[in-house]
């Protein structure tokens, strides 16, 4: 039986994947996070050890312990931890001192390198879980107003070029105005900060980065964020169909029918022209 690793932050993700693998015929092996990672995987997977953050040494010697060689990085972890709560052993504090940049592609791509060094290849983070893919077209019973697909447009060209500047993935917008823009704090931080200034009228907007590595962090949407956009009353989603991760998606959009919210999965077909498809 041929073995997969883990490298598991926070969310259902890791433990989706668990099961399709073991669904598979792989054996798992995780290398969870304290304090982020679901105990709840424990009991699905045939091996898991624990680290602090930054513990990228004991990571690689987890995975040679158990033989693994091809893993994959899936779960959010929780960005401001950087600056108060990292624990890197010596292996990860001598990557940590080689990044310059310390935006999230530029770490993960660096950690993916580092344990590629090491014999552990990292594999796309949708493998065995193609269907969570985000639906292409209006997926709501609302569908967007002609006001609003401008707003998804314009704010469409604005999250492409924050991406680009590697910062973030989503952006908030109303009447063609930046609201807000998604940095370190995360999406669901960003809506709330753009939807109290929208006034009951913000659309969000999440894309891929350009040159998006499909091994990690792509752009991912679920229950939370539905409830975020109704604590401050925004009313349209517009997300990037076939790129980014649609999580308990039958509740998801149940939520936002009742909320009066408008779902939409747009796909990009050449540059600055946007297809919402059918419903």
């Amino acid at each position: 039986m041929s073995k997969i690793g883990i490298i598991a932050g926070s969310g259902q993700f890791p433990l989706l994947f668990a099961r399709a693998a073991r669904e598979q015929g792989r054996q798992v092996y995780v290398a969870a996070h304290k304090g982020e990672t679901s105990p709840e995987l424990e009991a699905v997977v045939d091996g898991i050890c624990w680290v602090k953050l930054g513990q990228l040494g004991k990571v690689i010697s987890f995975f040679r312990k158990e033989g693994v060689q091809e893993a994959v990085l899936l779960g959010a972890i929780t960005k401001t931890r950087i600056f108060k709560d990292i624990w890197p052993d010596l292996k990860g504090l001598t990557l940590w001192n080689r990044i310059k940049i310390r935006q999230d592609d530029q770490i993960l791509r660096a950690v993916a390198e580092a344990l590629q060094d090491e014999g552990i290849k990292i594999l796309e983070s949708t493998l065995y879980l193609q269907h969570l893919l985000f639906p292409k077209g209006v997926l709501t019973k609302k569908k967007p107003t002609s006001e609003q697909l401008a707003d998804i447009e314009f704010g469409w060209r604005m999250a492409r070029e924050v991406g680009r500047l590697d910062i973030g993935q989503c952006v908030v917008v109303r009447d063609r105005a930046v609201l807000a823009v998604e940095a370190i704090e995360g999406t669901d931080a960003a809506i709330l900060r753009g939807g109290a200034l929208g006034k009951e009228q913000a659309v969000v907007v999440k894309v891929k980065k350009p040159g998006q590595d499909f091994r990690f962090d792509l752009p991912a949407i679920g229950i939370r964020t539905i409830e975020s956009m109704e604590q401050v009353k925004a009313k349209v989603l517009a997300v990037e169909a076939g790129q980014s991760l649609l999580f308990d998606g039958a509740a998801v959009i149940e939520r936002a029918d009742r909320a009066g919210i408008v779902v939409v999965g747009v796909e990009e077909i050449q540059p600055g022209e946007l297809d919402l498809g059918k419903r």
